[in-house]
């Protein structure tokens, strides 16, 4: 509804109800404009009727949803389902052109808008977190592990003869095949253990470096700033010094960092004391939308604008449409209170698993530069059985408690060809088995409740099947050894 609309409808409706609905129009729009004009998160989020609004106008804008056109090729934003269709608000030719994922498309100048405004406004957020210095930044229909392929292949075109990525050890299968995929042979740098926590060996980092150099060039260091379990954040400063003096590039996995204030803050002191060339974070793990997306994102302009354009073709906009849709929802407010939240709810966590460790002989582990996950120790249940602790996270998820991790000891997985000791526990040999849980972004106190509840009940199962078995063993271990000095005296007289 244009101007000559609304006058020509004051002809059949009354004009004060039409200039009304004119007036309240013009709020939806106003709220539009701003974000066409400052490219930023609103301060509030906006109305379910606001965002379908501004969605709908720029389908409109989109060749598939012409009146009157007629497509001849062979990619012409045809949906055979109406309900797809709908999904996606009929924003169906995606992102970008082929050959490079930020081109404008000549067909699709809605969807197009959309992709910028959605790396405009995810930029403004990661300024918002905390890394107020990055430059450039863009949404990729990818997740995680893909997303640093993308910016590791990258690099092997920069540096064609390197080889090696120096990898401070972390136990996730994407992270160590994202450099396999690429290329690359990664250079496994075991964490050194400090108290309770796993922190980066950074003597043997530059170890490694000064090795490589002798060999082969380095493609580049690769931190795994992840905050899992019992891993504290990685050094993130002292490593972006070395890559800064040994002139390697510095490619961080920021997966959950977004949501914490902490790893924000380090990733931008890692970039004013050394050098970070691109940090890569998920959309579903900060951002609370479905699984499909990331943001690779850095602090020169001009290489995150190369790593976009080594992405080969168009792209799928539904990581695009979602983040944006939801951010235009939240607002920053909305989105700060989220974040406040999860803090909030990290010390209630860390509180409720303090005193369940406490009450079954267990204690919380102590892990205090990771902002995000938290562990308890399991010693009493592999004291039980060896069994035991993995049977615990069978019986969590049984009992629909999603995300709670146990951690045995000892044990292997092979990952595209290299053995992993102790896996999933970021280290050869963690001195003790543990439980994980993470106060992760729109975590609630009710989850950690019911979570404490239906772990204090599955321990107490099994502690009494434990010491069931025990009491129900047909020989104890003092009359076995007595059965057994008997056997060994009548064998000795046979023999005699």
């Amino acid at each position: 509804m244009n101007s000559d609309n609304f006058n020509l409808s004051e002809k059949i409706v009354s004009p004060s109800y039409i200039r009304q609905g004119s007036q309240a129009r013009r709020g939806h729009e106003q709220l539009i404009r701003q974000l066409l004009e400052q490219g930023k998160c609103p301060e509030e989020g906006w109305s379910e009727s606001t965002v379908e609004l501004f969605l709908n106008e720029l389908a409109v804008m989109d060749s598939n949803n012409f009146l009157g056109n007629c497509g001849v090729g062979e990619r012409e934003g045809r949906v055979a389902s109406s309900l797809v269709a709908r999904r996606h608000y009929r924003l169906i030719h995606g992102i970008g052109r082929s050959g490079d994922i930020a081109a404008i498309q000549p067909k699709a100048a809605g969807s197009s808008l959309l992709n910028k405004l959605t790396n405009s406004v995810v930029l403004d957020v990661l300024k918002l977190a905390g890394v107020r210095s990055v430059a450039s930044c863009f949404v990729v229909p990818m997740a995680t592990g893909m997303s640093l392929t993308l910016c590791f292949l990258t690099l092997r075109h920069r540096r064609p003869k390197a080889r090696y990525i120096i990898w401070p050890r972390i136990d996730q299968k994407s992270c160590f095949k994202s450099m396999i995929t690429a290329g690359f042979e990664p250079v496994v740098v075991e964490n050194v253990l400090e108290g309770d926590e796993l922190r980066t060996d950074l003597e043997a980092v530059e170890r490694f470096i000064m090795l490589c150099y002798v060999c082969v060039d380095v493609g580049c260091l690769y931190a795994p700033f992840l905050i899992l379990f019992v891993l504290g954040s990685c050094r993130l400063e002292e490593l972006s010094s070395l890559c800064s003096k040994h002139d390697i590039p510095h490619i961080v996995n920021n997966a959950y960092g977004v949501q914490s204030s902490k790893c924000m803050h380090l990733i931008q002191q890692g970039a004013r004391v050394g050098r970070i060339d691109a940090f890569v974070q998920s959309l579903d793990k900060n951002f609370m939308v479905p699984v499909g997306g990331a943001i690779i994102a850095g602090f020169d302009e001009s290489f995150i604008q190369e790593i976009s354009k080594m992405y080969p073709g168009r792209a799928s906009a539904s990581p695009s449409l979602d983040v944006l849709i939801t951010l235009l929802t939240l607002g920053v407010s909305g989105y700060k209170k989220y974040l406040s939240e999860r803090k909030e709810i990290y010390s209630f966590l860390a509180e409720q698993l303090k005193s369940l460790a406490s009450a079954h002989g267990e204690r919380l582990l102590h892990t205090p530069h990771n902002p995000i996950s938290l562990a308890m120790s399991l010693d009493g249940l592999q004291a039980n059985s060896d069994k035991a602790v993995t049977q615990l996270g069978s019986m969590l998820f049984t009992r629909q408690v999603s995300g709670a991790r146990v951690i045995p000891l000892g044990k292997e997985q092979t990952v595209s060809g290299h053995t992993f000791r102790g896996f999933m526990s970021h280290s050869d040999s963690y001195p003790c088995p543990y439980l994980n849980a993470a106060s992760a972004v729109g975590i609630t106190r009710e989850d950690v409740t019911v979570c404490i509840k239906r772990l204090d009940k599955c321990l107490k199962t099994l502690k009494k099947e434990g010491g069931t078995a025990k009491n129900s063993s047909p020989v104890s271990s003092s009359n076995q050894e007595v059965v057994i000095n008997q056997n060994n005296l009548l064998i000795n007289s046979l023999i005699k």
